[in-house]
């Protein structure tokens, strides 16, 4: 039986600075593959190429992956600046609609760092434009140098909410996670539940309340080395298994229609 097909949010990419493409990082495919145990489609996140109604028609469950361009503030009503950073709005035309539509199904998805943010845009909610520059608050950005092992090291806790679903997922109610973001949740949107913190205040780990699926969403990415990291693998693992949940229903209600 073929694996459930999940489809991997991919950016738009300039190879030698001159040809266009989507990418998503290897990484995330390999997540994807050997420890959610499914099959990773990457999606043009473009309104030209793809709708929603589409994606949510061939994919089991989405994977909202991390880039550089941020969420547009006019999202969630705020004027840009250059604080804001680089935008791709056509990516937020399908990922937002995309994440109010799986809470409504409960088709599951799993977001990672702008994939986060998107979750609390997508539900209302804001974001500041960059962390950093807030009293208390630590640098959560990528090192500007180093190995790829060095930029995605464990630099700093997160503590999840005792008995919380990601407390229960990961059997500990404080871990060690990799920072790669500059922008973080200012205003939380509706429904939307902060189980997880740095030690600055920095929101790292959502949920969505009430909603019938699996809807996780991390500040960190646990992509990197998500075969063997002790907080990567039970997330992607249950993510997958909430996939193939999905993709098991689809197929019940497939064959009571062919009956």
């Amino acid at each position: 039986m073929a694996r459930p097909v999940v489809g991997i949010i991919g950016n738009q990419h300039l190879i030698n600075d001159s040809y266009p493409v989507y990418a998503a990082g290897l990484m995330n495919t390999e997540a994807v593959s050997s420890v959610a145990q499914c099959t990773p489609i990457l999606i043009p996140s473009d309104p030209r190429f793809v709708t929603v109604d589409e994606l949510l028609e061939i994919c089991d469950g989405f994977v909202l992956t991390g880039g550089r361009p941020n969420v547009h503030p006019e999202e969630y009503g705020e004027d840009p600046t250059e604080a804001h950073g680089d935008f791709d709005r056509c990516r937020d035309a399908i990922t937002l609609p995309l994440v109010r539509a799986c809470v409504e199904r409960g088709q599951p998805f799993l977001g990672i760092c702008r994939g986060f943010q998107e979750v609390n845009v997508a539900m209302g909610g804001s974001l500041y434009p960059e962390i950093r520059d807030l009293p208390g608050r630590m640098n959560h950005r990528m090192p500007p140098d180093g190995t790829l092992e060095e930029k995605f090291a464990l630099r700093h806790s997160v503590k999840f909410t005792e008995n919380g679903p990601f407390h229960q997922l990961m059997a500990a109610q404080e871990v060690m996670t990799n920072t790669l973001h500059g922008q973080g949740i200012k205003q939380p949107g509706s429904r939307i539940v902060i189980d997880g913190y740095a030690p600055d205040g920095t929101p790292e780990a959502i949920y969505v309340d009430g909603a019938p699926g699996f809807t996780l969403a991390v500040q960190w990415h646990p992509e990197w080395d998500a075969a063997n990291d002790p907080v990567s693998r039970p997330l992607f693992q249950a993510f997958g298994r909430a996939a193939h949940e999905w993709a098991e229903a689809k197929r019940k209600v497939a064959l009571q229609h062919m009956a």
